[in-house]
């Protein structure tokens, strides 16, 4: 393979705000095709951006590329990934992985029948933060994790375009949205852990009042989604996670937090800092730079393109992708049923 020819399936706002900008700046990648449903669209972005084939229909796109990055609402990643895969394409699909576990289930099963390769955009992998908390980890620095604390909160921001607030497309709110980069991240950085059990409460009541919302207009009395969300989930090693996500949380400011109490230490993610004990000194350790010369979009980029090239290992892994989905369809269910879900 020379160059990569990458078709993009979907092509609104974090297509044409990101993956496309991203992908333009590698040699090894020709963009060759652009799908919507909304042909106009795609016809628009092809000329806007001097992308020679435009289509309507995905499978008029398939002879044209060797890859595609899906950008379709949520309902949509599960079966155009498996169509794609099935056509032999390599696939980068936007997070979530899927709306339920068994169409992840489905997603793997193709990628490993097609010999093809699944990278789903979970991009807060290759932040700065995570690159460095993932070598102090495995540099054995905090011993094993044991309490994890997770919070993705935004204070009056839902979105006020697209389909964020569409049930039926996206399966969820806050949660399905935003939370689940949190979430990824935090399993990530425990290691090789599976979810046992989780306990949740989901909300909507903020976004269904007249009140002020930073990020657009949407429709208040059909809000369907969830707006806040907190849940506890237990790991089959013994460790927890207190997890809180929101759109919309009555809050100060903005907050982007993973803190990990270890057997040896603790570490704060976001502001990153080491806390320590002995027997009678307690010290934190800030750091104060961490060399990562390029952007997560480019970086998430450059692992999908060496994967597909040169066979390289996907940051994402499918498996890992599932398990997130897994805990978000725990949380939704429990939440719905008032009760501990047993995975």
């Amino acid at each position: 393979m020379s160059k990569i020819r990458l078709g993009f399936i979907g092509v609104g706002g974090i297509a044409t705000g990101r993956h496309i900008p991203t992908f333009r700046t590698f040699d090894e990648v020709e963009i060759t095709a652009v799908q919507d449903v909304n042909k106009e669209r795609a016809m628009k972005v092809a000329n806007e951006l001097g992308i020679p084939e435009f289509f309507s229909d995905i499978q008029d796109m398939y002879p044209h590329v060797d890859a595609v990055v899906i950008c379709t609402p949520n309902k949509f990643h599960a079966p155009i990934s498996i169509d794609a895969m099935n056509h032999g394409k390599h696939v980068l699909c936007e997070k979530p992985m899927a709306l339920t576990t068994d169409e992840c289930a489905r997603m793997i099963e193709a990628e490993k029948r097609n010999g093809v390769k699944l990278h789903i955009a979970y991009h807060y992998r290759f932040m700065k933060e995570a690159i460095a908390a993932k070598k102090i980890i495995e540099r054995g620095t905090i011993g094993a994790p044991i309490v994890v604390r997770v919070k993705g909160l935004r204070r009056r921001k839902v979105p006020g375009w697209g389909v964020f607030t569409n049930q039926e497309l996206q399966g969820g709110g806050a949660l399905i949205d935003y939370g689940c980069h949190l979430l990824d991240l935090a399993m990530y950085l425990m290691g090789d852990v599976k979810p046992v059990e989780v306990s949740s409460s989901t909300y909507n009541h903020l976004s269904r009042t007249n009140t002020v919302n930073e990020w657009g207009h949407f429709n208040r009395e059909a809000f369907e989604v969830e707006d806040h969300v907190s849940a506890f989930i237990r790991f089959d090693n013994g460790a927890s996670m207190l997890f809180e996500t929101s759109w919309a949380a009555n809050i100060p400011e903005d907050e982007n937090h993973i803190s990990i109490s270890g057997m040896k230490a603790g570490l704060d993610v976001f502001d990153m800092k080491v806390n320590q004990a002995d027997e009678d000194l307690m010290t934190t350790m800030r750091i104060d730079y961490i060399k990562v010369d390029e952007p997560y979009s480019r970086l998430q980029a450059q692992n999908f393109i060496s994967a597909v090239k040169y066979d390289a290992p996907l940051r994402v892994k499918s498996h890992e992708a599932k398990e997130v989905s897994k805990i978000i369809e725990a949380i939704y269910k429990s939440s719905k049923e008032q009760r501990s879900v047993i995975l």
